[in-house]
C-alpha cells in the first residue's frame, strides 16, 4: 500500500436542474493544491456531483489513496451505504427493468474508487469549510466560463427515455435495459396456499432476461376454487 494520501474536495452545480452545469475540485497533497473547473451546456446537479468526483480521481497521476469530501448526500451515501455496489451487481437495473439514473457515471466512478481505495466523507455545504467553499465557487464559475462541453451521457440518456416507454406493458415494446423487444411468458407452478394473487403471465426480454410484471396480468385468487 502506498504511503501517499490525497484529499479531494469536490462540488457540482447546475442552474435549472436540468440546465447549464459545472464541476470544481481542489486536490490537497503534501502541502500543494491543484484546482480544476469545467462547465457543461445541459446536465443535472447529481451528474455534476458525480463528474466532479470522477474528474478529481482521474487527475491523479501516481498511485495513492484518497478521501473525497463532498456536500452531496446523493454521492456520499450511495457509496458509503453500499447502494452503488448493489446497483452494479444488478447491472444498474432496478425492479421493473428501469435503469439506474446516471449509470454511465457510476460505471466510471466505481473502478476509480477501487483503484485508489477511496474513502468518502460528507461535509455540510456553505458551513465555512474553506476547501468546500472553494470547490463550490469553482463549480459555479465553470457555468459562467467559456468552453462549455456537452454532457454526452446525459444527452444519450434523454434519447433513450424518449425511445423507451415509462412502463413495459405490451409484447414487442423495447426492454428498458437493452432495447430488445419483450415477449410473453407464463410463470411455472400454481399459486401457493394463502397467496392472494398471482400473475397469469409476465413480459420477458430474451436478450438480458429482465422480467416485467404487468398489472393487467395480475389475477386475484379465488380461495374456494384454489384446489
Amino acid at each position: 500500500m502506498t504511503d501517499k494520501h490525497v484529499r479531494i474536495y469536490t462540488d457540482g452545480a447546475c442552474e435549472g436542474n436540468p440546465g447549464p452545469g459545472g464541476i470544481g475540485f481542489v486536490i490537497l497533497l503534501e502541502g500543494s493544491e491543484v484546482e480544476f473547473l469545467q462547465g457543461y451546456r445541459h446536465t443535472t446537479n447529481n451528474r455534476m456531483e458525480l463528474m466532479a468526483a470522477i474528474a478529481g480521481l482521474e487527475k491523479l497521476e501516481e498511485k495513492c489513496t484518497a478521501t473525497i469530501f463532498s456536500d452531496s448526500k446523493y454521492l456520499v451515501d450511495a457509496v458509503t451505504q453500499g447502494w452503488a455496489a448493489t446497483w452494479r451487481e444488478n447491472g444498474y437495473v432496478r425492479k421493473g427493468g428501469i435503469r439506474v439514473p446516471n449509470a454511465d457515471l457510476w460505471e466510471r466512478l466505481l473502478p476509480l474508487i477501487e483503484e485508489y481505495e477511496v474513502n468518502f466523507s460528507w461535509v455540510k455545504g456553505h458551513a465555512g469549510d474553506p476547501h468546500n467553499e472553494r470547490a463550490d465557487h469553482l463549480s459555479y464559475a465553470a457555468i459562467e466560463g467559456e468552453g462549455l462541453l456537452e454532457d454526452t451521457g446525459y444527452l444519450k440518456q434523454l434519447e433513450l427515455e424518449k425511445l423507451a416507454p415509462s412502463k413495459i406493458t405490451e409484447v414487442g415494446q423495447p426492454c428498458r435495459k437493452c432495447q430488445t423487444p419483450v415477449v410473453k411468458k407464463k410463470p411455472r407452478g400454481k399459486p401457493k396456499p394463502g397467496q392472494p394473487s398471482y400473475y397469469e403471465y409476465y413480459l420477458f426480454c430474451p436478450h438480458c432476461e429482465t422480467r416485467y410484471f404487468v398489472e393487467k396480468a395480475k389475477r386475484e385468487v379465488n380461495q374456494g376454487n384454489l384446489f
